[in-house]
């Protein structure tokens, strides 16, 4: 308990709001946290981040940043590891295919696919003074559930774009009519730690959800979870514009997530921290926002063909692209 109650006297604000993109590292079906060591996992997830990224990612095999030696995000000293469901087309034949991802209209041109990652302390237009206590080596999260049916709670959405600047409304499930700018996931984590466990059985309980819809202030945090970490949340864009004269008669939505799931409900995100030393702490501490927390201010970063070149080979080996006649692990479906 020494250990909390110095994290809780701690003086000062924290200010930084960081939004940074990230190329994708893989796209394949293994997941360190639901299924560590399973080659393959159950379903297919795109994984960005850090190229320590592995089946297993054992917190006993050390610290993350330490093994790896590239990143596909913006900020060269991220070596964390984000992870999300795929989407599929499911076409009227009953053969699938693999929704293109596309950057956010906000990034830098050229990223290849990936997510935009945000850790931020208040909501998407400030940046806030509350005191922020950054992640540990070995700490890892999981947000929402595959095996869910109905509304698992706020911070989980799709967003029916009609371009890439496009954030409203945010839905519950899949858009009912084609999306004329594609379809974004949205993934928002809790923001209240225990303060004691870097992760729990069901990668869930060492954490607190106060989070509000559309990037608003969170709540405060309980006294069982009372330390107040960044808010991290995730932005997929996905090109499913491709698809939209596909669209079956009678308006039933036509996409899927890669464990079958064609509502929506199901939508989860996961998160393995891997900051190098106190990077991440340095600009929680930090007055900068955005784009103003790159280029040693306070934060290194990297050119979009660094963050391209950063990838990891599939361990699984199987086709994932082309009209598939199922659900890569999914047969039967």
């Amino acid at each position: 308990m020494k250990f909390l109650s110095s994290l809780l006297v701690l003086a000062g604000s924290a200010e930084a709001a960081l939004r940074f993109g990230c190329a994708t590292l893989s796209i394949q079906r293994i997941d360190p946290l639901v299924q560590p060591g399973h080659v393959p996992s159950a379903h297919l997830h795109q994984i960005v981040g850090g190229n320590a990224f592995n089946a297993s990612m054992d917190p006993k095999d050390g610290d993350i940043a330490d093994r790896a030696t590239c990143t596909s995000c913006t900020f060269s000293e991220d070596f964390s590891n984000y992870w999300t469901a795929v989407m599929f087309f499911k076409h009227s034949n009953g053969s699938y295919k693999r929704v293109p991802i596309m950057q956010n209209g906000a990034l830098p041109n050229g990223i290849n696919g990936g997510m935009t990652v945000y850790y931020t302390q208040q909501d998407f237009s400030s940046n806030g003074n509350q005191k922020i206590t950054a992640f540990k080596p070995g700490f890892r999260m999981l947000v929402g559930s595959s095996a869910a049916t109905s509304k698992q709670g706020k911070g989980l959405k799709f967003v029916c774009l009609a371009d890439k600047g496009t954030r409203f409304p945010e839905l519950d499930d899949f858009p009912t009519s084609p999306c004329k700018g594609g379809i974004m996931t949205v993934h928002h984590f809790p923001a209240c730690w225990d303060g004691k466990n870097l992760d729990s059985p069901d990668h869930q309980s060492h954490m607190y959800n106060t989070v509000n819809d559309a990037f608003q202030n969170s709540g405060p945090c309980p006294s069982s979870h009372p330390v107040r970490v960044p808010q991290v949340a995730y932005e997929t864009l996905w090109d499913t514009t491709q698809f939209n004269s596909m669209w079956p008669s009678g308006g039933a939505n036509p996409f899927v997530l890669s464990y079958g799931d064609n509502q929506g409900y199901g939508t989860h995100a996961d998160y393995v921290f891997g900051w190098k030393g106190d990077a991440l702490q340095r600009a929680m501490d930090s007055s900068c926002m955005f784009t103003a927390c790159e280029n040693g201010r306070p934060l290194k970063s990297q050119a979009v063909a660094q963050m391209n070149k950063c990838q990891v080979k599939s361990q699984v080996g199987e086709n994932i692209d082309g009209w598939l006649p199922n659900l890569p692990g999914m047969e039967g479906m």
